[in-house]
């Protein structure tokens, strides 16, 4: 008689939010803190949002890196050098003695702790089919959410009430106690590799995904959706402090409600994406996404900057990103399984690349208006929804030619 098989190991849902939220908290708990940045090193406003520009940069970089070395090393082992290396970079900033200094830690924090947020989705990957990893990414996002929504209330207050170098060594704490958690529960999850990481083979499988219409249309509209949602984290804070002259705290508490129609949209997605299918779930998400951008840029052109028209839209905007969003990084991470890691790193490298361009725009487009922000957000949902739509067509075509 045989033993039956031993059941795969898998880590908590909770350690996967867990290790997917280091990089989006480290980068929020930062952000109402960016006004006084720049006058703690006199610098200007445009210089002190590098530190989200590089940020994102390094997010980039990073998971470009740990996803082909997660298919051919593991998870575990990329997950657990990734976080202690987010750990040494939130020491740097933390002490850091100069604008230069600061920014170089920030870099280094964003290339070690985004290992969670690439390395959770292929895990997530490894373990379920295409429409169920849908589901469980949308369950693991929503919690990731709670990040965006807590991290600028705490960074408000601990700018008020400290320093901005307490944000960096409230982010220390977390990304360390997040580190000994994965070393204690999370077990390996890929156990079919690739042969190897030499840049030969690297580069044959980006190139297989980058000639790829299905991979790139759900990864160019995933990375659409990140540009709409970065500009507005760089326009918000200089409108709420600079122009509106209100407390950083208080931009976190009206952040908080945008983050949370995010939450209810990745659990919609998380109940309703299998029994739909994820190219509904990502085209309804899209297609809601246009009242509330058709609302703010109204507002932008005819009324005066109010707090309330920049934050509500937002809510609803961030509502229907949470239907799209997990559906689509999960269209992505499918088109090839056994490349899911370096698929997963991929779209990450697109994703952040796309936001830190539109940072870096953005922090210099500011005119103390919304104008700027209306008009980038509403040009990045109408390619996030023609980009899915190829990618939808891309997919038919290769199930025609396959049947």
């Amino acid at each position: 008689m045989q033993n039956a098989p031993a059941p795969i190991a898998r880590p908590p849902l909770w350690l996967l939010v867990g290790i997917s939220s280091c990089g989006p908290f480290a980068l929020n708990v930062f952000i109402p803190s960016l006004p006084r940045l720049a006058d703690a090193f006199g610098s200007s406003y445009g210089t002190a949002q590098l530190a989200l520009t590089l940020f994102l940069v390094g997010v980039a970089v990073g998971q470009l890196v740990y996803g082909p070395f997660s298919d051919r090393y593991g998870r575990r082992p990329v997950l657990l050098f990734g976080l202690a290396l987010g750990v040494a970079g939130s020491l740097a900033c933390l002490f850091a003695p100069s604008m230069e200094g600061l920014l170089a830690g920030r870099f280094v924090q964003a290339f070690g702790s985004c290992a969670g947020l690439v390395l959770a989705r292929a895990i997530v990957r490894d373990l379920h089919s295409r429409d169920r990893a849908a589901s469980e990414i949308a369950y693991v996002t929503m919690g990731m959410s709670l990040m965006p929504m807590v991290a600028p209330s705490i960074g408000g207050l601990l700018d008020e009430h400290f320093s901005w170098r307490a944000s960096f060594a409230v982010i220390l704490v977390f990304v360390a106690a997040v580190a000994a958690a994965a070393a204690f529960r999370c077990p390996e999850t890929n156990h079919n590799r690739i042969a190897s990481v030499e840049m030969g083979h690297l580069l044959r499988g980006w190139t297989s995904l980058l000639r790829s219409r299905p991979f790139l249309g759900y990864t160019l509209a995933m990375s659409s959706n990140t540009m709409s949602f970065f500009s507005f984290l760089v326009a918000a804070p200089y409108l709420m402090v600079s122009v509106l002259e209100r407390p950083p705290s208080e931009y976190g508490f009206w952040f908080a409600g945008c983050a949370l129609g995010y939450l209810f949209g990745n659990f919609a997605t998380g109940r309703y994406s299998q029994r739909i299918g994820l190219d509904r779930m990502a085209r309804l998400g899209n297609a809601l996404t246009f009242p509330g951008l058709v609302f703010g840029l109204i507002w932008a052109f005819f009324f005066d900057l109010q707090v309330w028209a920049l934050f509500v839209p937002i809510f609803f905007v961030g509502f229907c990103h949470g239907l799209s969003q997990p559906n689509l990084i999960a269209g992505a991470v499918s088109v090839n399984p056994r490349l899911a890691g370096s698929a997963s790193g991929l779209l990450g490298c697109f994703q952040m690349s796309l936001g830190a361009l539109a940072t870096f725009v953005m922090g210099h487009l500011q005119d103390g208006t919304m104008r700027p922000l209306a008009v980038a957000m509403m040009l990045c949902g109408i390619a996030s929804m023609l980009l899915h739509a190829m990618a939808v067509r891309a997919m038919r075509a290769n199930a025609a030619r396959a049947g």
